[in-house]
C-alpha cells in the first residue's frame, strides 16, 4: 500500500480537527490516520472511490461470508449439535 504523505494525520490531529481530514479525503480521495506511528485508519471519499469495486469476486465472497457467520453464529452452533 502506498500512502501519499500529504494525506497523513496523527490520531491527535484527527481528533482535534476531523474536518481537515475530511477535506483532504474529499480532495485526494483518502486520508490516513496514524496511531503510534503506524497507519491505523483510512478515511475514504466513497463518492469518488473504487475501493469496493476493486475487490475480486473471492474477496467479496469472503467479506459477505464473514458478515453472515458473525450475524448468525448462534444458529450455526445450534445446527452443529
Amino acid at each position: 500500500m502506498y500512502i501519499n504523505t500529504d494525506t497523513i494525520f496523527s490520531m491527535t490531529q484527527a481528533n482535534q480537527n476531523f474536518s481537515a481530514v475530511a477535506k483532504i479525503a474529499d480532495r485526494e480521495g483518502e486520508a490516513v490516520v496514524f496511531r503510534n506511528n503506524k497507519p491505523k485508519y483510512m478515511v475514504v471519499n466513497m463518492e469518488n472511490s473504487n475501493i469496493i469495486l476493486d475487490l475480486t469476486e473471492e474477496e467479496r465472497i469472503e467479506i459477505i461470508t464473514k458478515r453472515i457467520l458473525a450475524k448468525y453464529i448462534g444458529a450455526f452452533r445450534e445446527l452443529a449439535k
